[in-house]
């Protein structure tokens, strides 16, 4: 287990923020907004230059709608090679699924029709 300096935090942290804020697909504007802060301050707090105080931390995680752990939390990025698998098995198992609910509608339908 490595003990994590001041910088590495601060890096960890920002991630994070704009991690969460790209999942949903707002700006530095909409966050800021949301939390009642300045998009400077927001700016600061994402670029490591800022850091936040308690009552802020809380304002973020509940804009973000995340428990607070989740700002301080490492995510190890996965191999190009690593999500192509996943995506390739996603595929497959949404054509399969697309299958078999086709089938069984179209059986659901010709039983449906043989006994009108």
């Amino acid at each position: 287990m490595s003990i994590m300096n001041e910088k590495e935090l601060r890096n960890l942290f920002s991630r994070n923020i704009k991690r969460y804020r790209h999942m949903k697909g707002w700006s530095q504007e909409k966050l800021a907004e949301k939390m009642d802060i300045s998009t400077n301050y927001l700016s600061e707090i994402e670029t490591g230059k800022g850091w936040v105080s308690p009552f802020s931390l809380v304002k973020l995680a509940n804009a973000l709608e995340i428990e607070i752990f989740q700002l301080f939390t490492l995510y190890e990025k996965i191999p190009s090679d690593t999500k192509k698998k996943i995506n390739k098995c996603l595929d497959d198992f949404s054509t399969s699924l697309k299958a078999s609910f086709e089938k069984s509608i179209n059986d659901s339908m010709r039983k449906i029709q043989k006994n009108l």
